[in-house]
């Protein structure tokens, strides 16, 4: 069995696992991360290979600190703001890249910036201090599917093909970072996430939005985070033959409920779970219930808009 609980010791020899090249699945307070030094691209390259990801899908490097951040990227004001006010968390800034930066430019995908995170969880804070090492670590799931929120659905997607996954229990937030790209003073918003955008904005003022131009970050994909059955999007109720994802308490006939309280907190920790758990009822379509678009509803709806999207 490749499940191991977080001991000092399992500690110790994942963060050997992770210097001598290899691969840990791993708790973050976002979703379940597969983590590799992000400074040895061969040890990169065997993450872009077990999860079947395209190169060009940048990944993120997750450092412990803004100190460390800063010997790979350029900070402008905007960026330190952003960081002191947020980091450790679940917000990414995508900077440019320094000539002289560790993390290598396959982790990079070959773009001039870089994707850092310093984030809060203590099992991944442990292991990016043990290892020594900047870990890119993208979501722990195979590219596309639905990201992975415990550890028994890291293995359900890989099985024993990783040597450890390290079962610090469900992810606290269950969705990923926000990511916030800084040019300058000019904050473009590429990826809702666990970071509300109106609480970025309280510090930096309104988000650019991205121009479309290209994948400058994880999660841009137009086709992401899918279950294997269909999605129906702001359904009020299942149709014959479909199981109901719901939200909020007037829900009927529902298979699953994000929160029957309508907390959007709620229902974004439960998302994937609950995605994966309908599939696993055998489901050909998940209707999903509408989900306001404030607050962390951003976050969600983008990611079941990309979940539902034509499947290459």
């Amino acid at each position: 069995m490749t499940i191991f609980s977080v001991t000092p010791n399992h500690l110790a020899r994942a963060a050997d696992t992770l210097r001598g090249g290899g691969l840990v699945a791993c708790p973050t307070e976002t979703v379940y991360g597969l983590a590799a030094d992000a400074t040895n691209p061969l040890a990169v390259a065997r993450i872009f290979e077990a999860k079947g990801r395209p190169r060009f899908n940048p990944l993120i490097a997750h450092v412990r600190d803004l100190e460390a951040a800063e010997r790979h990227a350029d900070f402008t004001a905007t960026a330190h703001a952003l960081a002191q006010a947020f980091w450790p968390g679940p917000l990414t800034l995508a900077l440019p890249r320094r000539a002289d930066a560790a993390v290598c430019e396959l982790a990079c995908a070959g773009l001039p910036t870089i994707a850092l995170r310093a984030p809060s969880h203590p099992v991944m804070r442990g292991l990016i201090e043990a290892a020594g090492v900047p870990l890119a670590a993208p979501s722990a799931n195979r590219s596309g599917h639905v990201s992975a929120t415990t550890a028994p659905h890291v293995h359900d997607d890989f099985g024993d093909a990783l040597g450890m996954i390290l079962d610090g229990g469900p992810a606290p937030l269950g969705v990923e970072s926000t990511i916030v790209a800084v040019d300058k003073d000019r904050a473009t918003l590429l990826r809702a996430g666990a970071i509300e955008r109106s609480a970025i904005e309280a510090l930096v003022g309104p988000l650019h939005a991205h121009d479309g131009a290209g994948v400058q970050a994880p999660g841009m994909l137009a086709s992401h985070y899918a279950p294997r059955a269909r999605l129906r999007l702001n359904a009020a109720a299942p149709r014959d033959g479909e199981l109901y994802l719901a939200f909020g308490a007037e829900a009927r006939a529902a298979a699953r409920n994000l929160s029957p309280s309508g907390d959007l907190t709620e229902a974004a920790a439960n998302l994937y779970a609950h995605l994966r758990a309908l599939d696993a009822m055998g489901a050909e379509t998940i209707a999903v219930a509408p989900i306001p678009q404030h607050g962390l509803g951003e976050a969600i709806n983008d990611r079941l808009v990309r979940a539902a999207a034509p499947r290459a």
